[in-house]
Formats: C-alpha cells, structure tokens, sequence
C-alpha cells in the first residue's frame, strides 16, 4: 500500500502547489475536480459515536482522551437498536454512508464481533459502512470485510515529522501497519489528517505526500479543521489562516484527483462563505448531522439551505429528500 507511485510527489512539488495564486489553485483543484467527479454533486456522510470516551492514548486534539478533563464521559458500546435507529434515520435524511466510531486504542476480539453484527445490519439497510476502531490486529480486517464493511477510517493526521508533538502512545508505522492491513483484506481506506494543531505548511504538505504516494491512494480523504476542545492541550492553539484550509482541500483534490475529499470537522465554525470556497477547491463529501463524535456540526437544515444558495445536491439526486432532522450522532475531531 505504501510503495511509491511511478511518479510520486514530492514535498517541493506539494508546496509549489500551495505557494500558487489562490484564484490559480482553485481553478487547478475544480479543473481536475469535474475532470473525476460529478459537479455540483456532494457525497453525504452520517457519523454515530457507538462507544465513547476513555480512549488511554494522548492524542493532544481529542476529547475522548482518558487523560484529559474534557467532560466527556465515558460511555459502554451502544445497543444494537439504538445504532440501526440513528442509521435508518440517517438514511431517510438523505445520507449514503453511515459512519460508526468507537473510542478504542485497538478492539479486542470481542468488540470486533459486536461492531461486525452492526455492520451487517446497517449494509442490510442499503448504506455503505464505514467504521473506526483505533488499530486493528492479523485477521480484524477480514472479519470486518466479511461483515460487509466498505470503508475503514483511520488518519495519519499529520506529518511523520510533527507527529510526535501530538501524539506519543502509538508511532506513526502503528497507523501505516493498520492501514495495509485494511487494503490487504480488501476494504477501502478512509485517511486523512487534521490541519491547525500548529504545523507549518511543510508539514501539511508532508501529511499529502504522504497519502498521495499511497498506492493506491485512499478512496477518501477527510480533511479535519481543528476544533479547539478546552481542556485538550492544543485548545489554546491559534487558528490557521482559512485560506490555507481551503488550500489544503485544494492541493489533496489536485494529488488525488479520484479520491472523496470530505470536508470534515470544523465546519461549525465556518462560514457559509469559507465552505462555498472547500468545495470550488474540490471537496465532494460532508458529515451530515447535528453532532460529529463529540463535537457539533452544522445542522441539517442549514445544510439543505446552503446547497439549495450553491446549486448543489447529493451525488445520484437532484435535491435533499424531505425528512425530519436528523439525531444527534457524533464523532470526535477526526475520525482517529
């Protein structure tokens, strides 16, 4: 999975692209945009938190962390009714994939059979499946596929550079062996990063490199906005610049032109303006909901209002389906 492509990017060329006009960038990112995707069209995500709170690593961007005072509390796996509840509900709503996160360092055997009858069932629904569990060991992968599961989520976040000043309870080679164990069993690999944790532009551009020369490169790319949780150690941290986030959508479009690039955490704190500008830059999916794991994400009538201003709709429709607002669901900064 992570043997470089014939012509893999470069860290000078990603920045190049990044040092761009923005005008210039943007129409590069739109270009290669409608050249892979349909326009105007927007892939609809829903995300639950199924087990929440008491995750014993030290991410410094998550709530759910055990060893912060976040006010998170800790939560058991949640029943089989409530997930298909909140996943039919989802579905009525519009959405196409439904997300389940669970705060876990790496699942235990018993777990992954819990979370692979949720599989079935919500596969059974029509939906696509996708979930994050933390790492996964030999065989958890092919028991997931088994279940019918699409998409597994895990991110690297950042670059192997600064990686260690965010997180010191798993090394970055934890995540790449998780990852090859996903693509070995043939499931597709959701993989992305988080911007704003106080990196340089050089490692934004890392994070991409590093994705990009995947191969192949993942299916879908959530592109995490910091969301600043007090009592978190970076929730002090100063916000990045908006234009480079939507740089950063941009030159993920541009590096890998057939990949869902998700528009993810964050968006609450983003103007209408500022989310227009991410999906001229090529992002083609949202969480759709009124909650991420733990943090709140923009209400689903306001996001029906704004695709309905932009002249944009749900891949595979003209429009949103009429349906009563979705439940809170749930998901953390990024689907760790």
């Amino acid at each position: 999975m992570n043997t470089p492509v014939a012509s893999p990017w470069k860290i000078k060329d990603v920045i190049a692209l990044y040092e761009l006009p923005l005008m210039d960038l943007l129409l590069q990112a739109q270009t290669v945009h409608r050249e892979n995707h349909e326009a105007n069209a927007v892939q609809l995500s829903s995300l639950l938190s199924i087990k929440t709170g008491a995750c014993p690593e030290d991410c410094a961007y998550c709530p759910q962390s055990s060893r912060y005072d976040t006010g998170v509390e800790k939560e058991a796996l949640l029943p089989v009714d409530d997930v298909l509840a909140a996943a039919r509900k989802a579905k009525d709503n519009g959405a196409q994939r439904f997300c389940m996160g669970a705060a876990w360092r790496s699942p235990t055997a018993r777990q992954v059979d819990a979370v692979a009858e949720l599989v079935s069932a919500v596969k059974a629904m029509g939906l696509e499946t996708c979930v994050t569990l933390g790492m996964l060991k030999p065989g958890q992968a092919e028991q997931l596929r088994g279940a019918g599961l699409d998409y597994y989520n895990h991110n690297l976040d950042t670059s192997p550079e600064f990686y260690g000043s965010i997180i010191t309870t798993r090394c970055y080679q934890d995540r790449l062996d998780t990852l090859q164990r996903v693509r070995d069993a043939g499931i597709h690999v959701c993989c992305g990063g988080i911007v704003g944790m106080g990196e340089s532009r050089r490692d934004r551009a890392g994070l991409v490199v590093q994705l990009a020369n995947m191969s192949p490169y993942p299916e879908s790319v959530p592109i995490n906005n910091l969301v600043k949780v007090p009592g978190t150690p970076l929730a002090g941290e100063e916000d990045i610049d908006p234009f480079e986030f939507v740089r950063t959508i941009a030159v993920a479009r541009i590096t890998m032109p057939r990949a869902i690039v998700r528009l993810s955490a964050g968006r609450e704190q983003m103007n209408d303006a500022l989310q227009a500008l991410c999906f001229m830059a090529g992002a083609s999916s949202i969480f759709y909901g009124d909650q991420l794991l733990t943090t709140a994400n923009p209400q689903v009538e306001r996001d029906r209002r704004l695709f309905e201003r932009l002249g944009l709709h749900p891949v595979g429709t003209d429009a949103f389906t009429e349906a009563a607002p979705l439940p809170a669901s749930d998901e953390s900064l990024a689907l760790a």
